[in-house]
């Protein structure tokens, strides 16, 4: 019998790049839905449902009225908010869910909160100081020493949302009061910490009861819509390279150990070098696939979110090495589907004339 699965989010560019993955299996059913009814118009989905808002008391209930109706097997959701919101009840979805616990999903939805707790327990993670108020700015640059380059950001939310490097205090402290007078956005939501200046990786894994399953690894070589961002990066490659470390593995396995030795489902870890080269984690996205996870689903053995769902439904699955070929690149633009291609292809089709 085909699975039928809901997705949420259904529309947007990560849910969008998610159901296209699923779609290597045809005999899924697949169901969307989203709370803004022009993104769902762009939902490749077999069928598309409105819903409420996650903030909406009645959002749970309008997500079972359709789970019945389609006879949903697995809910997917794949933001944040959906996650949290769908994890926050316990017992209300009458179909199967594949989550991390709900405080594991609230941990890693802080950065902060994050990188102190991996750093306390032995997981490489930039040092993070929180501020409660613009003095805070000042006594943090002291002990760190001036002209040291700290990053700025704040602590929930993704995209680099409201992250930018600093030098100097007044800088972080205008950066703060401009979100804070412009956008809304409390002082106590930023916090400063260690800038890291080396490789930038983006990992996704699946876990089931505290063991590793899958995980695949690519290097962000360039940012989509970095030069428009203020730090000059984004949270989704532009250009990016399949490729193995085991530096990564080890970090992102130590991570999840340290956050629950029993973790399951998806988790999309994001790591970057220090300045000795070590790979330190700097988000966990817990619950939910990343943006560019066709790079992780259409190259090797295991595609990432067809192995979700057999997961999530009950097969048994032993750990999967997937040793892919690592000439493998994402390309992404604006209003395009995001494309993979072998280091090869790169150059077919394409007439070269840089040299007379």
């Amino acid at each position: 019998m085909a699975r039928r699965l809901l997705v949420l989010g259904a529309g947007s560019g990560a849910s969008n790049n998610l159901i296209g993955s699923l779609r290597a299996d045809p005999s899924l059913h697949i169901v969307g839905c989203h709370a803004d009814r022009f993104v769902l118009n762009k939902s490749p989905a077999d069928r598309n449902y409105l819903v409420l808002p996650t903030e909406h008391r009645g959002y749970l209930d309008s997500l079972r009225r359709v789970i019945a109706a389609e006879r949903i097997d697995l809910l997917i959701p794949n933001s944040d908010g959906d996650v949290l919101a769908v994890a926050r009840r316990r017992g209300w979805c009458p179909c199967r869910l594949f989550l991390p616990r709900r405080p594991v999903i609230e941990r890693c939805q802080d950065k902060y909160d994050l990188s102190v707790f991996l750093r306390r327990h032995g997981v490489p993670a930039p040092r993070t100081w929180p501020i409660r108020r613009l003095a805070d700015v000042d006594r943090i640059f002291r002990g760190v020493g001036r002209r040291q380059r700290l990053w700025c950001r704040i602590r929930q939310g993704g995209g680099s949302r409201g992250a930018i490097p600093v030098t100097r205090p007044e800088q972080a402290r205008s950066w703060i009061a401009y979100w804070h007078e412009m956008r809304g956005v409390s002082t106590a939501s930023f916090t400063l910490s260690e800038y890291l200046p080396g490789r930038d990786f983006a990992a996704q894994g699946l876990w089931r009861d505290g063991e590793l399953l899958l995980l695949k690894v690519c290097e962000r070589l360039s940012y989509f819509g970095g030069g428009s961002q203020p730090s000059g990066t984004s949270s989704t490659p532009a250009l990016g390279k399949l490729l193995t470390d085991e530096r990564v593995t080890a970090v992102c396995t130590d991570a999840l150990r340290a956050l629950d030795r029993r973790a399951s489902g998806v988790f999309s870890v994001d790591l970057k070098e220090d300045t000795t080269g070590q790979p330190c984690v700097t988000e966990i996205n817990a619950g939910r696939f990343c943006m560019i996870t066709p790079i992780f689903d259409r190259t090797g053995h295991h595609n990432m979110a067809l192995t979700y769902v057999r997961l999530a439904c009950g097969e048994r699955i032993a750990p999967l090495r997937d040793d892919p070929d690592q000439d493998y690149y994402l390309v992404r633009d604006l209003d395009t589907l995001p494309g993979i291609f072998r280091h090869d292809a790169l150059f077919t089709s394409i007439i070269d004339v840089r040299r007379p």
